[in-house]
């Protein structure tokens, strides 16, 4: 199951290691200091800071990301939202008082 934090990962900076999900985040940020050569090969998904991969791969995994779904439908439910809202503002402004009379 992915939402499980008892499920076990393997580090991208050293495959020997297998780090629980609930763990994984911390342990990204200490490997990433232990195996700097490594690090400059790897490349941040942008999707999810979870996902490393090599430089070259990067933009296929950007295509093929399942997190990428996620975001752009939480992008769509928010935009639609904004809308609504927009829709459905009441405008209370007014025009100013003006002592103009082009009639005479």
């Amino acid at each position: 199951d992915v939402l499980d934090p008892e499920r076990l990962i393997q580090c991208p900076y050293n495959k020997h290691h297998r780090i629980r999900a609930s763990r994984f985040p911390y342990h990204l940020v200490k490997c990433r200091k232990s195996y700097p050569e490594v690090a400059k090969e790897l490349s941040t998904c942008p999707f999810n800071a979870r996902h490393l991969i090599p430089r070259a791969d990067l933009s296929d995994h950007i295509m093929k990301c399942n997190d990428k779904g996620i975001l752009e439908q939480d992008i769509v439910n928010q935009s639609s939202g904004f809308q609504r809202e927009q829709m459905n503002a009441v405008s209370t402004w007014q025009a100013p008082p003006c002592e103009e009379d082009w009639e005479t």
